[in-house]
C-alpha cells in the first residue's frame, strides 16, 4: 500500500497497543537533566515540613449499605468504575500536611476560586496493580512513578512529600480494597495519585493550599478495539510538546488540549494520534503513549529505536522497563534517538519495519 505524505494521512504500519506485566525488574530512572534553577530552588518553603506519615494514617469504614457491587470483569471498560475508599492529605503552606486518611469515596469539596480551577495547577500518576497468577497482588516499580510525580510537583510549585510513605500508604489502600482487583491476565486496578492546588485567591501565583488524593478504579484494556492494532492520526500542525515546556511531566494541562485532536482523529476512523514536532516531523508520542520502533537499520542490525528524553517525552515506567529488559537481552540493539516521519517512511518502502508499538506511559 502507497503512502501518499501530506498534512493529514494515515500510516499502513502494524501498530500494536502493548503492554509489560513483569513486576520487580530493576534499572534506574533516567530523568532530564538541566532542571531549571527555578524548579531547583522552591524548596525554599517546602524542605522545613515533614512529610505526611503511614504511621499516622486513619481509616474511616463506610457502612455496608455504602459499598458497591463489583462489576463484570469481561465487560471492564477503562475508568468507569471506582472501588469504595480512597486516600487524600491537605497540605498547607502555614501548617504543613495534615495526617493522611482513607475514608469511603466522596465529591470533594473546594472553592470556586481554587487555582486548580482557574490555572490547571493539578498533576497526576497512573500506576497499577495485578493480580498474578500465583494469587499474589503486585503494584508495578511505584517507586519511578513517585519520581515522576516529585518532578511534576516541583514543576507546579506543588509541595513535596516522602514518596516511600505515599506508596506505603496506597498499598494500604489497594489492601483495604483486594477483592476489586481483577482475577484477569488482561485487567488490572489502576491506581490515580492526583495532586491540586486548593487555594482560593485568584491570581496566578503558587498555591499555598494542596491536596493529594488516590482513587482506584479495575480496568480492561484502554481501547475499545482491545489489544488489536490501531490506526493513526499524522498532522504536523498539530503539536504536543515543545523545547522548555512541561511535555515531560504528567501535568492535566498537558492533556486538554489534545482531546479536539483526538476527536479529529476520530471523526476520521482513526483511534490514535502520532505526535509530531518540528520542521523534519520528529516522531514524539502516541496519544498518551511512548512509541518504539522495531526494524532493520541501515547496517542490517534489527534495532529497537524510541525517542530520546530530551523535554518532549514523557518518562514512562513501562518504558524504561522495556529499555532494561532488551538491553539485558542483548538480543538486538536498543537506541534512543530521534526518528522522523520521512525516515520512517523510507524505511517502511524499504520493507525494514517490522513493528510499531505504543506502550503506556504508567506500565500498561
Amino acid at each position: 500500500m502507497a503512502v501518499k505524505y501530506s498534512r493529514v494521512c494515515t500510516y499502513p504500519f502494524r501498530f500494536l497497543s502493548g503492554s509489560s506485566k513483569c513486576p520487580g525488574s530493576k534499572g534506574a530512572w533516567k530523568t532530564q537533566r538541566g532542571l531549571s534553577s527555578l524548579m531547583n530552588s522552591v524548596n525554599h518553603y517546602t524542605s522545613p515540613i515533614e512529610s505526611f506519615k503511614l504511621d499516622d494514617l486513619q481509616i474511616t469504614f463506610g457502612k455496608p449499605s455504602q459499598l458497591k457491587p463489583k462489576p463484570d470483569v469481561s465487560k471492564l471498560v477503562f475508568g468507569k468504575h471506582y472501588t469504595d475508599y480512597m486516600f487524600e492529605a491537605n497540605w498547607d503552606m502555614s501548617t504543613g500536611w495534615d495526617k493522611p486518611r482513607i475514608s469511603p469515596i466522596h465529591d470533594l469539596t473546594i472553592h470556586p476560586g481554587s487555582k486548580v480551577l482557574h490555572y490547571a495547577i493539578e498533576l497526576f500518576e497512573g500506576m497499577k496493580a495485578y493480580r498474578g497468577v500465583d494469587g499474589k497482588v503486585r503494584i508495578f516499580r511505584p517507586d519511578l512513578n513517585m519520581q515522576r510525580l516529585l518532578r511534576g510537583a516541583r514543576r507546579a510549585l506543588l509541595p513535596e512529600f516522602n514518596g516511600t510513605e505515599f506508596i506505603s500508604c496506597i498499598k494500604r489502600l489497594v489492601t483495604l480494597e483486594e477483592e476489586w482487583i481483577p482475577h484477569s491476565e488482561t485487567s488490572s486496578l489502576y491506581i490515580r495519585p492526583t495532586f491540586i492546588g486548593t487555594d482560593s485567591s485568584l491570581g496566578v501565583a503558587l498555591s499555598q493550599q494542596a491536596l493529594l488524593f488516590v482513587i482506584l478504579c479495575p480496568v480492561g484494556p484502554y481501547f475499545a478495539t482491545g489489544f488489536k492494532p490501531v490506526s493513526l492520526l499524522a498532522d504536523p500542525q498539530y503539536v504536543r510538546a515543545w523545547p522548555g515546556g512541561c511535555g515531560d511531566t504528567k501535568l492535566g494541562a498537558n492533556y486538554a488540549p489534545t482531546v479536539f485532536v483526538q476527536k479529529t482523529a476520530e471523526e476520521s476512523g482513526l483511534q490514535q494520534v502520532l505526535w509530531l514536532y518540528g520542521q523534519d516531523h520528529q516522531i514524539t508520542e502516541v496519544g498518551t503513549m511512548n512509541i518504539f520502533v522495531f526494524m532493520k537499520n541501515h547496517k542490517g542490525e534489527k534495532e529497537l529505536i524510541t525517542p530520546p528524553l530530551n523535554g518532549l517525552i514523557l518518562p514512562g515506567v513501562t518504558r524504561q522497563s522495556i529499555l532494561d529488559l532488551t538491553r539485558e537481552w542483548k538480543d538486538f540493539k536498543v537506541t534512543e534517538k530521534s526518528i522522523t516521519m520521512k525516515e520512517l517512511i523510507q524505511a517502511n518502502k524499504e520493507k525494514r519495519v517490522s513493528i510499531l508499538l505504543s506502550i503506556c506511559t504508567t506500565d500498561t
